[in-house]
Formats: C-alpha cells, sequence, structure tokens
C-alpha cells in the first residue's frame, strides 16, 4: 500500500491502477518469497522512475501510445498478472520451472520498459523490427540502437535482482547470479523483440483524421479515430501479457542447455 501510494501520488499509477497494484503485490508477498515480490516491486519502482525522465521530451511520442506514463489497472494485470498466477502455481506445485519462466516474464515486461522509456530519448530515427524504415517516435514496432541497449540492461537488471534474493534462500554458488543475469538479459531482449514484432503486425492501429498520426488507441484530439489495420482484440496490453509469456518461455528453455 506504501508503495502504490507512492505511485499514486506521483502520479505512475492511476486509481484503478493503484488497487490493482496492492492486490497484486499483496497476493505474491502471501505466496512467494522475497526473490518473487521483491523482483516485482525492483520492476515496478525501476520503471516508474524511468518514466519521469525527461518527460516533456518524450510527451510527443507518447501521446499516440494507448496508455500514458500512468499505468491504469489493465497494464498492472498485462506487467504483473501472469508472474502472480506462476508464483501461486509455485506455492501450489513447487517446482523450479515456475522460477525460471517468471524470471522471464518480469525479465520481458521490464526489458519492454525500459527500451521505451530510455529509447524514447534517442536521438536517432526509430526503424521499424520488419522491414527496417525510418518510422516516427512512438511507433508501434519501432526499434532504435538505444531501446535495443536499454532492453538488455532491463532484463539483465531483474536477473541481477532475482539472483541476489534466490542467493540469500538458498544454497546456491555465487556463479548462479551470473547466470541469472545472462538469462534475464536474453530472455528480457528476446521478449523485447517479440513485442515489439507484434506490436508491429497484429496489435490494432488506430488512424487520426485530425492529425494524421497512426496511434493505439481509439480516441485522438478528442475525436474517434479508425482502425487501420492489427486484430480488434490485440490491444497493447494483450501484446504485453503475450510477449512476456514468450519470454517466459524463453527463458525456461535456456536454463534446461548444460552450461
Amino acid at each position: 500500500m506504501l508503495i502504490a501510494g507512492a505511485a499514486y501520488w506521483k502520479k505512475s499509477l492511476s486509481m484503478t491502477g493503484g488497487i490493482a497494484a496492492v492486490l497484486l503485490g499483496t497476493t505474491m508477498y502471501a505466496c512467494g518469497s522475497l526473490a518473487w515480490f521483491g523482483t516485482l516491486i525492483a520492476f515496478f519502482i525501476s520503471s516508474s522512475l524511468l518514466s519521469k525522465l525527461k518527460h516533456q521530451r518524450k510527451a510527443a511520442a507518447e501521446s499516440g501510445y494507448a496508455k500514458g506514463g500512468r499505468r491504469d489497472a489493465g497494464q498492472v494485470a498485462a506487467n504483473g498478472g501472469l508472474g502472480l498466477l506462476l508464483c501461486i502455481g509455485n506455492a501450489i506445485w513447487p517446482d523450479p520451472v515456475w522460477w525460471y519462466i517468471y524470471l522471464g516474464v518480469m525479465a520481458t515486461v521490464n526489458a519492454d520498459t525500459w527500451a521505451t522509456e530510455i529509447g524514447g530519448l534517442s536521438k536517432s530515427i526509430p526503424r521499424s523490427i520488419v522491414n527496417g524504415k525510418p518510422v516516427a517516435a512512438g511507433t508501434s514496432g519501432g526499434i532504435t540502437g538505444l531501446g535495443l541497449f536499454a532492453s538488455l540492461l532491463g532484463g539483465a537488471f531483474i536477473g541481477l535482482v532475482g539472483g541476489i534474493y534466490h542467493l540469500g534462500e538458498s544454497h546456491e554458488a555465487n556463479s548462479f547470479i551470473v547466470v541469472l543475469v545472462l538469462l534475464g538479459a536474453i530472455a528480457g531482449l528476446s521478449g523485447s523483440l517479440v513485442d515489439s514484432w507484434l506490436g508491429a503486425t497484429l496489435q490494432v492501429m488506430f488512424y487520426c483524421d485530425v492529425c494524421g498520426k497512426t496511434i493505439e488507441k481509439q480516441e485522438h484530439c478528442s475525436q474517434k479515430a479508425r482502425q487501420i489495420r492489427g486484430l480488434r482484440g490485440m490491444s497493447n496490453d494483450v501484446v504485453n501479457a503475450s510477449s512476456s509469456l514468450i519470454g517466459g518461455v524463453i527463458c525456461f528453455y535456456l536454463s534446461t542447455l548444460p552450461l
């Protein structure tokens, strides 16, 4: 409640987002250990702080996003709901598989958020992940070198935090942290790229007839925008949840490979 309350006060969460964050965080605290809910908190705090970086400079790009820097309940569920289900699954049927999938899920959502927030500061023109052509800043599927690097760091950060917390609860060797950092970095970057690809191909997109922008939301410039591509139900939240699941599967698969 303290963390969600502070985030609401700093306008990182809406009222519905704050309520959802309290429910999600409290349930994860009840069902999981520090490695689980501590990783979730690390993602939330780091991403919220990054969203405030040079906000005015990113405002133009964010105007076309389905959601702004203030997360609502849908975004909280998309970023943390799958992780919560994995945590509950581990509480009912303990198995290392749950943890590795969870690590990949959180690495992906963190990598994607860092890529968006830090990549939005890039001076280079974003390029489409599909065909490599230049696209406007804020376009779904647009990537930059800075964004890719931020994505890699975001995934590694989750691996580091999860490794440190997990090490305190187990008898693993210190090298275990290095392994989780690598898993987080690779799974996070991979999941983030999947997110960009889905955003450029399947995510529903709209066109504002007033300002001529291609946007993610149904309303812009105080008018209803018209759909121009994508699947109707494939919203930004669905894309985030789908890509995080893929990132989790990638992380688990990598964890099974011999060192």
